[in-house]
């Protein structure tokens, strides 16, 4: 299958090609699918994370993505989604998370986090939530501990850069479709304590730089991020293929 040379990702949903692609579109675009983006033929985990991705990344990211639209051709119930899940799942806790509480000066807390065993299964990703629920109320507390009004300066920074950060794309993938185990294992607590306490560390580093520094501080975590989540992906879409595990 072959991708044409001149189409350009772009961000958002799309009435009509003509009008502009995203990954998912470019998707039954290329398969010779309806146009969706929800296309037929994409594994719903790959789908969910993928347009969520696709969106977050800035113009030229994106164009990263485009090599792997014949990868996700073909991968619509290919028994991987579990798999895909837990491996979203330990991206978010073991990689995005502990990048906020480095930032944030939290080393012992993103230490401990990134030391975890890798989340293959049930049972670490049950080891993991203790370790996760420690984190957040260090992050937590970082939070309560400054004035409304320092939130606020530092908050709209904060967001957009754990928004844009790609963790809600890969929260979302750890439980979504058939990732029933990595839901479970999730307990819907370690993911989202890890979404929460990333949220915080953020905006802690952010309230410390101050003013309009804060989103010089938080962008190249944001960037370093973005292209880890990317990478992320194209392991997602290629196990099983290529030799790759």
């Amino acid at each position: 299958m072959t991708i044409p040379a001149d189409l350009t990702l772009a961000k958002g949903g799309h009435d009509d090609p003509q009008d502009g692609l995203c990954l998912l579109e470019a998707v039954a675009y290329v398969a010779g699918l309806p146009h969706s983006d929800h296309p037929a033929c994409t594994s719903i985990v790959l789908g969910t994370f993928g347009r969520s991705l696709n969106d977050v990344l800035p113009d030229d990211l994106r164009q990263e993505l485009r090599p792997l639209i014949p990868q996700l051709i073909g991968t619509a119930g290919d028994g991987l989604d579990e798999r895909r899940s837990l491996m979203a799942l330990d991206w978010l806790i073991r990689t995005y998370l502990p990048a906020w509480l480095q930032l944030a000066h939290l080393d012992e807390q993103a230490r401990a986090v990134r030391e975890l065993a890798q989340i293959v299964d049930l049972e670490t990703a049950q080891a993991a939530g203790p370790v996760v629920r420690a984190a957040r109320e260090k992050s937590a507390a970082a939070w309560d501990a400054a004035g409304a009004a320092a939130r606020d300066a530092a908050g709209a920074a904060a967001w957009d850069a754990a928004g844009v950060a790609a963790g809600a794309a890969a929260g979302a993938a750890a439980g979504d479709a058939a990732g029933d185990a990595a839901r479970d294992a999730a307990g819907d607590a370690a993911r989202d304590a890890a979404g929460d306490a990333a949220w915080d560390a953020a905006w802690a580093a952010a309230w410390a730089a101050a003013g309009d520094a804060a989103w010089d501080v938080l962008a190249p975590t944001v960037t370093e991020l973005q292209r880890s989540a990317i990478d992320l992906y194209r392991r997602m879409a290629t196990i099983g293929k290529d030799g790759q595990a």
